[in-house]
């Protein structure tokens, strides 16, 4: 695995190593033997720090967007299913009906949807989940560029405004979900060009095409890096030649939740490419993020790696749409109970 040159940013500092240690120091006081709590010990210690308190607030107010968008590559044979299913899932998240949504609704998680580059216009749907959108579609990226460079400065910054809103609105939480027939091609090459990987090492079968429908698929991821050539050792250049409007939307929802200082729980293979391409932006962005699930596409494992991330669940689960996200969302509001709520040892032993 070759490292890329890293970033065009400035380097972020990382949740509060001070609080961090405090919190460690009131894990290692719980009347509980050490090391029994294991990682949701972890994932307090780390809520602990990005919120800069011990014990932690708990998570009551944790917000899912997701990123919708079509990719030009879906119609060159490398899906199970037809483009058009995209505009049909943003009207079924909508609707609160989608598989996401039932588990948002069991877990207490809020749901935004929103079309950054959905191949419809969906005018049947409020003005607000088409108040972002960048174009219709991305290019085939294996035959050109997805996006223009303006368009991926376009959705780049209404990723970081999405980020902004949620976060002035009180989110204590984020995460990212994504929606998009195709859309695990372009994330594996982005992950491919961040870490210097062939297409047949990242290549998953996504909605789970079989072998003769993956090895086109790898020949595709190829032909879109040797394209793009030296462009993948800049990130924003990447996404421009690889990614899409809803990936460079994604990208800068995630860089900007790092910048304030918000904690994002990563979902599948879409959002941990992103994650990883935010941490080329903005070199320890990966500190602020947690990763929810790992999905069964390789190129994740291969991210969440190089990010020194180590999934909460693993369950196999590739429907994305943030689904294993929110999944996870319970697992850290039981690390934030624990480390609240159970009495120190020191507080139950007799005075010497």
């Amino acid at each position: 695995m070759a490292d890329r040159p890293s970033s065009t940013g400035s380097p972020l500092p990382p949740p509060d190593p001070a609080v961090a240690a405090a919190a460690a120091d009131r894990l290692a006081g719980l009347a509980t033997p050490a090391g029994a709590l294991g990682r949701l010990g972890d994932l307090a210690v780390w809520l602990s720090a990005t919120q800069g308190q011990v014990p932690p607030d708990p998570l009551t107010d944790v917000r899912l967007v997701i990123f919708a968008g079509d990719h030009g590559v879906a119609r060159h044979g490398v899906s199970a299913y037809p483009p058009e299913i995209t505009g049909a899932m943003v009207r079924t998240f909508v609707a609160g009906r989608a598989g996401v949504s039932a588990l948002a609704a069991a877990h207490d998680v809020s749901v935004r949807v929103l079309d950054l580059g959905v191949d419809d216009d969906l005018e049947d749907l409020a003005p607000e989940v088409r108040a972002r959108k960048v174009r219709r579609s991305s290019g085939p990226i294996h035959l050109e560029d997805a996006l223009t460079a303006e368009e991926t400065r376009q959705a780049l910054e209404a990723g970081r405004a999405i980020a902004d809103e949620e976060i002035d609105g009180g989110a204590q939480l984020l995460l990212s979900g994504d929606m998009g027939i195709g859309n695990t091609t372009p994330a594996a090459a982005l992950v491919a060009a961040a870490l210097g990987l062939p297409a047949a090492e990242v290549t998953g079968r996504g909605t789970g095409v079989d072998d003769a429908t993956w090895q086109h698929k790898v020949g595709v991821i190829q032909q879109a890096l040797d394209r793009a050539g030296d462009r993948v050792l800049d990130p924003v250049a990447t996404l421009t030649a690889l990614g899409s409007a809803d990936l460079a939307a994604t990208t800068g929802y995630l860089v900007r939740a790092a910048e304030r200082g918000v904690p994002v729980l990563l979902d599948g293979l879409m959002s941990v490419a992103c994650a990883l391409t935010a941490d080329r932006l903005a070199p320890g962005a990966a500190a602020w993020f947690a990763a929810g699930h790992r999905s069964t596409e390789p190129a994740q494992t291969f991210a969440l790696a190089k990010l020194g991330l180590e999934p909460v669940l693993d369950l196999g689960l590739r429907l994305g749409e943030g689904s294993g996200a929110v999944a996870a969302v319970p697992v850290l509001r039981s690390a934030v109970a624990v480390l609240r709520d159970v009495a120190l040892l020191a507080d139950l032993l007799p005075p010497e």
